[in-house]
Order: structure tokens, then sequence, then C-alpha cells
């Protein structure tokens, strides 16, 4: 690494947080800066976010950790922005004003556009062009369901009057005043649109679901130039040089860079990604996609997404009124040895990778009179061990089989967790000593592109484990527990009622 200074700013905007850090020369965090992102759920099944308090939060972070680092803005190298994905924004072009809240990535209502496309035929080709499924979840729907509940907002599209993105690209035309309408290829091989092969939106897709290209960002290199931040915002134009999706962002500050290395971020929601070298790879029930694409080559990951992981938590804590939270959840486990048999199934929006079934509900299985609020709290972080099982199961049976996990996010915190994960697994569970790796591995990204790192090898010597996991549980009792987490699984998807929920708004709603 260089000596000390110049420094880089990342920009980290979550589903829950919007966060900004300064990184120095040697990979260490100097300061920080938060805000909480509170979703709007104005219907059952809706997630959105208010896009204009997104961006205002966002500056707001941005400008106070700058302010708290004590550097001149002179020193900063550069600056790298990841956002969490799939989430779609579509404003004006001239006035910059949303037409309608952003729609988010666990969102439901535009379930019904999605069926209607598979009626159609497109499930093969969506899997084959852009290695996503056709599914609620990614970014085309719900730009297409924006065009076709505001009033006027297809023939606007059309005329080039909209511009329309993800996270990232509505991020960096604020950050830019108008000037940049750019992403980069990892957040746009989450959104259903974007060809694998060409590194290009899939224009016959988009004549399907009925998308005028004219409305999206182009998709760029990783490290592509992606304008500067306005002079106003800090004092002086700082070059952005790098853009990734929050978890290539994790991946790349994990330092998975050969094929097979793999990392699992435990967050609101759980994300396992491996490396898969230089092609896609489909995998069943999972989905492949860009790592990314620095210094002129693209590498590529599978993925798996667990939709529930740390929002089990949460929704103990909302529903029950529990503290055993976030750090306090190992003192809670604590108090009780195991579940006594409870299971807990966060399919609160469906199962997903690799089941794929979004008909199911959540459950909790196996309650008893005995039961406490700490056993269906240890049932909760048990599931997200469970539900990484079933990724890293349909990844063998692929034939990528992990021999590690590097482990990051909120919830790998709990050594609890960490060590009932490498007993399930039977895989030692790496544990990074900074498990804020999103917002280094876009710093490090937005580093290496303005010359301030070398690369991999520079991102590799700053990763340094706190603690390994090895598995050490006896093989019959990992069986035991298993088949009763199969067995959980299959109930709250045999009880599932038939029809979808609907992603009509109320009548007496205006969408816009």
């Amino acid at each position: 690494m260089s000596g000390v200074g110049p420094y880089v700013l990342a920009v980290d905007e979550g589903s829950s947080t919007a966060r900004a850090v300064v990184v120095d020369a040697e990979g260490a965090i100097v300061a920080e800066a938060r805000r909480p992102v509170l979703p709007i759920h104005d219907n059952p099944g809706w997630v959105e976010i208010d896009p204009v308090r997104l961006w205002e939060l966002q500056l707001a972070a941005i400008c106070e950790a700058f302010h708290a680092s004590g550097i001149r803005v002179d020193e900063l190298a550069a600056v790298g922005l990841t956002t969490h994905r799939e989430t779609a924004v579509v404003w004006d072009r001239a006035t910059g004003r949303p037409l309608h809240h952003a729609i988010m990535w666990m969102s439901s209502q535009t379930d019904e556009i999605v069926h209607q496309w598979s009626a159609d035929g497109l499930d093969d080709k969506v899997r084959r062009s852009t290695g996503l499924h056709n599914d609620s979840y990614y970014t085309a729907a719900k730009i297409a369901w924006i065009l076709r509940h505001v009033d006027g907002a297809q023939d606007r599209a059309r005329r080039g009057e909209l511009a329309a993105g993800t996270v990232d690209t509505w991020l960096l035309w604020n950050l830019t005043g108008g000037r940049s309408h750019l992403t980069d290829h990892t957040e746009a091989s989450r959104t259903a649109m974007f060809d694998l092969e060409t590194l290009d939106w899939d224009h016959e897709l988009l004549a399907a679901y009925d998308i005028p290209v004219e409305l999206l960002a182009t998709p760029v290199a990783s490290d592509a130039g992606f304008g500067e931040l306005l002079p106003e915002i800090l004092g002086a134009a700082v070059p952005i040089t790098a853009v990734l999706g929050d978890q290539q962002a994790s991946m790349y500050g994990q330092g998975c860079f050969t094929p097979g290395s793999a990392k699992n971020t435990y967050g609101t929601a759980g994300v396992l990604t491996v490396s898969c070298g230089t092609e896609p790879r489909p995998i069943d029930g999972l989905t492949t996609g860009v790592s990314w694409t620095l210094r002129g080559e693209t590498r590529y990951g599978v993925e798996g997404v667990v939709a529930h992981c740390g929002q089990a938590l949460q929704w103990l804590r909302d529903r029950f009124g529990t503290a055993w939270v976030g750090a306090n959840a190992d003192r809670a486990l604590d108090l009780v040895a195991d579940t006594d048999g409870v299971y807990m199934v966060p399919a609160f929006a469906g199962l997903w990778a690799p089941a794929l079934d979004r008909r199911a509900r959540g459950g909790l299985v196996g309650l008893s009179l005995a039961t406490t609020v700490e056993h269906m709290l240890r049932a909760a972080i048990e599931s997200m061990a469970y539900q990484t099982l079933d990724i890293v199961d349909a990844l063998r049976a692929g034939d990528l089989d992990l021999t590690e996990l590097r482990v990051d996010g909120g919830g790998a915190r709990s050594d609890a967790l960490c060590q009932f994960q490498a007993d399930l697994l039977g895989i030692p569970l790496a544990r990074s000593a900074q498990l804020e790796r999103t917002a280094l591995g876009i710093a490090f990204a937005a580093g290496a592109s303005s010359g301030l790192w070398a690369g991999e090898a520079d991102v590799a010597s700053t990763w340094s484990q706190d603690r390994v996991f090895e598995p050490s549980m006896d093989g019959a009792r990992r069986d035991e527990l298993v088949d009763g987490w199969r067995s959980a699984l299959a109930s709250v998807r045999a009880h599932t009622p038939g029809p979808r929920r609907s992603g009509t708004p109320h009548p007496e709603r205006n969408p816009a």
C-alpha cells in the first residue's frame, strides 16, 4: 500500500442505512456517518422508499463523514459508490423529480406483471440471457409497473423525457447534478434486462417488457469514469471512479478473487456469493451475474439470496417486544441450550434461493407450552444458517463446492450463529476482523481505479480474520437437526394458499 494519504470516500447505501466512510491509503476507516432509511408500507406487500429523502439522507452522511475526517477536499483521490440492488426509480429528466416512490427489491406489487411475462413464455429467455429468474425481485418489473401506473409515463418514456435506473443510477444523477446517467455491469446484471454475453441491455427483452431503452442508463465497466462530485457538495469536484452493487463490493472487499472462493453476508437479507471465474455459470435454484468488470476483465459469480435474514430478528423484536436483537442476541442464547425442537422459517415473502417458492409463507414449527421467546430467538438465528446450508447444497449439486466461507454483515457478530453455520456446512467459517467489507470493497475498487492501490494484491493484504469457526458437531446430531429443518420447510410449502397477493393498488390511492 501507499504511504498515509490521500483518501477515498466510499458512499455505501444499503436497504436500511445511508452510510459514508472515508478510507485512508492503508485501508483503514478514518471517519464514517450513517442515517437510517425507513421504508414505506402503504399497501400490503408493498415496500417503497422516498427517493428524494434517500438522496437527502445520503448527502447528509457524505458531508458528515467528510467533515469528521478532518481532511482537505484535495486529499480525496476518488469517490466510490455501492448501493443495494434491484430497487427501481423513474424520474423526470428536466426536473429530476421522481414520478413515484422507489420500489424496493422485496416488494410484491409487481407480481402480476411477472406472472404475465411468464404466461407470455419469457421465463427461459430471461434465464438464458440474464442469468436470473423471471421474478418480481428484479428491477425490470418495477420499472414496468411505474410506467403502467403513472398517468402518461409510458408515452413520456418513449419520447425520452424520463430517466430510470437502480439506486446507484439515481444517486449518480444527483451527485453529478444530472450529468451522469450511468450504471455499472454489476448493478445492471441484477435488473433482468442485461445480457451477460454482450454486457449490454437485451433489446428483445426490453421490447417484450415494453420498456424503452431510451429510459435506461448506459451500462459501463465498474471502474469507468462516472463523472465528478458536484463542487458545492464538499467544496471541489472529486472524480467518481468506481460503482459496484453492494454484494459484489462485499465480495471484492473480502478478497474472493479465485474461482470457488465465497462470502456470505448476514444483513437484512442474507446473500451468499461465490466466484466462478471469467464465464457465467448457471446453477439450478441460484443466479449468475457479473462480479465486477475491472481493468478490462469481467468476472462472474453465482449467488443465492435469503430474503429474510436479520429481518427475522427484527420481526421478533417488533412483534414480541424482545430486546434480544443485534449485539444482545448471543447473551439471550445463553438462556437456552437449543430451540427445544422449534424451527422458524422466515418466508415472509416466500422462500427464495434455492426453493424459489414465492407462494410459501413463514412459520414457527414445533411450538409447545414450554416454548419461550428465547427459543424462538434461537430458532430465528439458526434459520439464517439453515437457509445458507440450502444454498450451499445447491452449489454442491452444481459441482461448485466450497472449502471455506468468509462471512460479514451484522449477523456475523454472533459467535453462536457462526459456530452453528460451520457445524451445518462442515467447513471452516472465517469471520473478518472488519465486518464492514462492503464499504471497504468499493473504496478499494475506486482507489485502484485512481492509482492509489495496485488492485487485488493490495486488497488481499488488508483482509485479516477475527476468528475461524471449525465444525465440531456430531454428525448424527447434525443430520437430526437438518431433517427437522427440511420438515419445517415442507410444512410452510404444503399449507400455502393458492393465489398470490395482487400487485393492484387500492382504487382510492393515486400511485403517482
